[in-house]
């Protein structure tokens, strides 16, 4: 089992999940973050620290959101996708965007 980011990261990016991983596990791209799944040791500490529910584990994935799965894995081994390990300021409209739905056409992936 490892832990997953999803759509509700997009364009919100907090990254108060970050400081609480113990394996500094988790890349950061333009306006979302992810976990490398080969990296991840299935602590769970960071699931509590997002503010908008976006970490699951990738057993509990519902089925809109699969194809997260395969975006942590790739993405956190995209060049220009960095590993983040301090917290940052949210993104503008973080706000708006932590409530908003259908948001995979706006992930920014280089």
């Amino acid at each position: 089992m490892t832990y997953v980011v999803t759509e509700a990261c997009i364009q919100c990016k907090y990254t108060d999940c970050v400081t609480v991983c113990p394996m500094d596990c988790f890349f950061e791209g333009p306006n979302f973050l992810v976990i490398h799944p080969d990296e991840c040791i299935d602590c769970s500490i960071c699931v509590a620290e997002c503010p908008v529910g976006a970490i699951v584990s990738d057993q509990d994935v519902t089925p809109e959101q699969q194809v997260y799965l395969e975006l942590n894995r790739t993405l956190s081994e995209t060049p220009g996708w960095t590993r983040i390990s301090r917290q940052k300021a949210p993104l503008p409209d973080h706000e708006y965007w932590a409530t908003q739905t259908g948001k995979l056409a706006l992930l920014k992936q280089d």
